[in-house]
């Protein structure tokens, strides 16, 4: 379905020598050093540059949201989606003060938004099935989810960016990755299920219960990962799902946000290996089961500041890290080249 190049190990040597031969003890930028290097593997062991990277923000609804499992209605999808377009919301505030160009894409919105609205219509139906009570959408319409993708994907790549940030925005979406991510790992669901943005006792007893509803309404077609996209995913989670591996298929960084986008990367990842090299894990969220996803893909993440917010805003934060990353590695004097003897 999708070509992916694994990385290959034939420069690693002569990467992890350059950043060896900086002028600093060894080891001593810590996680930076090992950023550095997947970059440098990805975009290019001389001089790898950042070109153009976008900020992709996924919106879509979900239908399990209707039964209670969030503190806020469906119709906030849409609110923040036009928060988002008039640059109040906080990626908006994020992306701005990093220098990353927004988009926002409608993947399945109840509402469809105006034409003039600056809104990308990749919409794939008027939100998403109660997984509960039936199937979130057909396959159909995953691989229509992932042909949308992969041509923005396509789009963006033809004119030189070479770094994608994924965030979402969904009322309801945490149950379907809380959803994903137990089907997938095998983490008991009630182990995958969290609070979102921070719901109440008795909404997240009725919040696990619907999501083990889900997996066991499902339980004989979850054995594929385009089936369970289509049983218990979100449109946005599906195309984010094939724009990671778009963008890995055309040798481009993913920046992965919090755990929905996490729950992309899983099913990614199930679809196709190797995608998992082009990855890098911005934060660890506060959403419960987040840590045992990241610890399943065997992820680390460079941040933990208890976000829980999405829209990509733990991605965008991280972001002038992997900056940093490249600058060091571009250029910072060697003790050759600063006449340093150790």
């Amino acid at each position: 379905m999708f070509n992916i190049k694994p990385l290959g190990s034939e420069f690693d040597e002569a990467i992890q020598q350059k950043i060896d031969t900086k002028t600093k003890p060894l080891g001593a930028l810590g996680d930076l050093e090992g950023l550095a290097l997947q970059i440098a593997k990805v975009l290019g062991k001389d001089n790898p540059q950042i070109n153009n990277p976008k900020m992709m923000v996924f919106a879509a609804d979900h239908g399990i949201a209707d039964s209670g499992v969030s503190i806020a209605p469906s119709e906030v999808t849409a609110q923040m989606v036009r928060n988002f377009m008039a640059g109040g919301a906080a990626i908006n505030v994020f992306t701005r003060q990093v220098g990353l160009e927004l988009e926002v894409i409608d993947c399945g919105v109840l509402q469809p938004f105006e034409s003039e609205s600056g809104v990308i219509d990749q919409r794939l139906g008027a939100g998403t099935g109660p997984i509960h009570k039936r199937a979130a959408m057909t396959l159909g319409a995953v691989k229509q989810g992932f042909e949308m993708a992969a041509a923005r994907i396509q789009q963006h790549h033809q004119n030189g960016c070479n770094l994608i940030a994924l965030g979402e925005m969904g009322i309801g979406n945490t149950s379907s990755a809380a959803a994903i991510m137990s089907v997938l790992t095998g983490i008991p669901a009630t182990d995958c299920v969290g609070r979102g943005t921070g719901i109440d006792a008795a909404t997240f007893k009725r919040k696990q219960m619907l999501v083990e509803q889900a997996i066991l309404l499902h339980h004989s077609e979850l054995d594929d990962p385009m089936q369970i996209l289509a049983c218990i995913g979100g449109f946005e989670i599906v195309q984010m799902t094939g724009a990671i591996l778009a963008a890995a298929e055309r040798g481009m960084l993913v920046v992965i946000d919090g755990f929905i986008a996490s729950a992309a990367a899983l099913v990614a990842i199930s679809i196709n290996v190797d995608c998992r090299d082009y990855m890098i894990f911005s934060h660890l969220s506060d959403e419960k089961g987040h840590y045992l996803m990241l610890e399943f893909m065997q992820a680390k993440p460079l941040l933990n500041l208890g976000l829980k917010l999405g829209e990509g805003t733990g991605a965008a934060l991280a972001f002038p890290l992997i900056q940093a990353a490249v600058n060091f590695y571009n250029e910072m004097a060697s003790f050759e080249d600063a006449g340093i003897e150790i």
